[in-house]
This record gives C-alpha cells, sequence and structure tokens, in this order.
C-alpha cells in the first residue's frame, strides 16, 4: 500500500511541477533560460517517478504507463485552469509519453538490467525531453501574442536583458537542457531504483 501510495504522490508533485513548467510560455525575456530549467525539471520528475515504478513492477511498460498517469492528472489540472481564463493548451502535455517510452524500452532491451536502465535510460529520457519539449513549444499558442494578450511582468524595465543570438549551437535551449538533462537523469534514475530497496 505504500509503495502505491508513493507512486500516486510523485505522480502528483510531478504534474504539478510539470504544469507550472508551462510557464516559461510566459517569460519571454527569459525564454531560453526558463526553458532550459523546466525541461531539465520535467526530466528529472519524470525519471524519478518512472523508474520508481519500473523496477517495483518489474514489468515493461509501467514507465509509459507512469508517464500516462501524468498526462492525465495535467489534463485535468489545466483543464481546471483553462476555465478559469488561464492560457494553456491541451497539447503540452503528452510530452513524457515518449521519453518514458525510451525508458522502457531500455529496460526491456536489456532484459531488466538496472544498471542499464539507469544509464542508457537516464541518458535517452535526459537527451530526448528538451527535444520533445521544443517540438511542444513550437506547436502551442506564439509566445509573444500569448504575453500580450495575458500580461504579467517578469522584470522590472531596468533588468530586461538583451535578446540572446539565438540559433548557434552554443546557445541552443535543447542542447543545453539536454546535455544537462542526460548527467541528471542518470542520477535521478538511480534514485528512483534505489527506492524501490527501502
Amino acid at each position: 500500500c505504500t509503495h502505491y501510495l508513493f507512486i500516486v504522490v510523485v505522480a502528483v508533485n510531478s504534474t504539478l511541477l510539470t504544469i507550472n513548467a508551462g510557464d516559461y510560455i510566459f517569460y519571454t525575456d527569459w525564454a531560453w533560460a526558463s526553458f532550459v530549467v523546466f525541461s531539465i525539471s520535467q526530466t528529472l520528475m519524470l525519471t524519478v517517478g518512472a523508474c520508481y515504478y519500473l523496477t517495483f513492477t518489474g514489468v515493461p511498460g509501467t514507465a509509459t504507463y507512469y508517464a500516462l498517469i501524468m498526462t492525465v492528472y495535467t489534463w485535468i489540472a489545466k483543464g481546471a485552469w483553462f476555465a478559469l481564463g488561464y492560457p494553456y493548451d491541451f497539447i503540452v502535455t503528452p510530452v513524457w509519453l515518449p521519453s518514458a517510452m525510451l525508458l522502457d524500452l531500455a529496460y526491456w532491451a536489456t532484459k531488466k538490467n538496472k544498471h542499464s536502465l539507469i544509464l542508457f535510460g537516464g541518458v535517452l529520457v535526459g537527451m530526448s525531453l528538451p527535444l520533445f519539449n521544443m517540438v511542444n513549444l513550437i506547436t502551442v499558442a506564439d509566445p509573444l501574442e500569448t504575453a500580450f494578450k495575458y500580461p504579467r511582468p517578469t522584470l522590472p524595465p531596468y533588468m530586461t536583458p538583451i535578446e540572446p543570438q539565438v540559433g548557434k549551437f552554443y546557445n541552443s535551449p535543447v542542447a543545453l537542457g539536454a546535455g544537462a538533462g542526460a548527467v541528471l537523469a542518470c542520477t535521478f534514475a538511480a534514485l528512483g531504483c534505489k527506492l524501490t530497496t527501502w
């Protein structure tokens, strides 16, 4: 019972974090930096919960099921916020599913090897989620249009940074998020696996 309760608690907290992580749409001045931070936060929350669930059941496929739980919870929560006038698109939620599928694949393909799950699965999730998140960002309403429609200043004018040169590899939020996410996700995958040995 405690294990299943923990799964629910982690999934709910993952959902709460990822709902707020969608706010990078508003931060037009800090959009790239916010995108990196929020991509990493979503990567880590997905990894720790999915690895816990996956190693707890020992059944490949449960990581994807965990991502589906996050998706449904987020749909419900975002639906409530959307009803209150908060600008959210439902298309922003299934972003975790393909990354979770890669986690399941790493576990299944290595015959349920936990160390392979931590190393390969962690790297795959860390590198894939920022990519899916950028596709996600491209498909939602235009961030500038949204920001003007729902004014929400995040910084005083004198602190507004100069717009960065976007498009170069070293200044790419996807590359930065994927690099940092790949390293950190392995640590969180190990934590998720460790939680099953309490």
